[in-house]
């Protein structure tokens, strides 16, 4: 699964528009802008890097230069989603975090290379619903105001290391044709010496080499790739959550109620409760 490279208008100042559909589409994508998303209405999945998680209303997400991206869910009847997009180049931006006054935003930025998502964020969210309706200067200083409230937040980095750019480019398309092999098979029984022929290493090699990019053995990363499409089929259907631990790749329920508390903290029925009662909190008339 290549990223498309997409290319963002020139923009001398800023890039900020609202966006509203009936879904998502997967568009796996990049820029070389730095790019701020807030998600006013939806909830789906999100892939960023080699992240895959759920998503919901209010979803606040930092992304760095090049790091590819996309939302995504189904059509639901009479739901749209929305979103406000800000986009902005490293030249732009550099004209005010070489000062000093604007050190953590600077800091900030540099940290977002592979994605960030905030998990506090009730003040800056309407900050960021305003900008649109903002131009000029007005816009701009917003921005900034923004952005150092950020710096405030607490977050959570996304994509794992190899998408670092101080990894080789031989490197890291090797673990592109890994990760891409695993998220397309995911609901499979997966050999792991299987994912090693695809690029010509021993079992003992390719564990090494998988760990070292990601940070993760290659059973805790496919584990986490299914609990993610768990985590979907938890909140946008009701199919029983035996058929979910088949259908995702579990042999069995009892392995995938055990690996669902050890990601998420709480058990599958347990998560499809909340989401639940979130959902009736955000749609009250359906």
């Amino acid at each position: 699964m290549k990223a498309i490279f997409e290319n963002v208008p020139n923009q001398t100042t800023i890039r900020v528009f609202e966006f509203e559909t009936s879904h998502f589409e997967f568009k796996w994508h990049y820029h070389p802008e730095y790019e701020l998303t807030l998600i006013t209405e939806g909830r789906g999945m999100r892939f960023v890097g080699d992240n895959y998680e759920t998503f919901e209303k209010n979803d606040l997400v930092l992304l760095g230069s090049g790091i590819p991206h996309t939302w995504a869910n189904e059509m639901e009847k009479n739901k749209n989603v929305s979103s406000v997009v800000i986009q902005f180049s490293e030249e732009f931006i550099s004209n005010f975090i070489s000062i000093d006054d604007f050190i953590s935003i600077k800091k900030l930025l540099q940290s977002s290379s592979n994605g960030l998502v905030f998990l506090e964020k009730t003040k800056v969210i309407n900050q960021i619903k305003l900008l649109p309706k903002q131009n000029g200067v007005q816009q701009i200083t917003s921005l900034l105001t923004i952005l150092d409230e950020l710096t405030k937040l607490s977050y959570k980095t996304l994509a794992s290391a190899f998408y670092d750019s101080k990894i080789n480019n031989q490197n890291k398309n090797r673990i592109t044709i890994v990760i891409d092999y695993i998220k397309e098979n995911s609901n499979k029984n997966i050999a792991i010496d299987e994912v090693a022929s695809l690029i010509q290493l021993s079992v003992s090699a390719f564990c090494k080499f998988f760990k070292k990019a990601t940070h993760k053995t290659f059973s805790d990363y496919l584990n986490e790739i299914r609990i993610g499409n768990a985590c979907y089929l938890l909140s946008e259907t009701d199919k029983p959550i035996y058929q979910i631990a088949h259908e995702i790749g579990f042999e069995n329920q009892a392995y995938f109620n055990r690996v669902f508390l050890k990601k998420k903290n709480c058990t599958p029925k347990e998560f499809r409760q909340k989401k639940s009662g979130i959902a009736a909190e955000l749609f009250p008339f359906v």
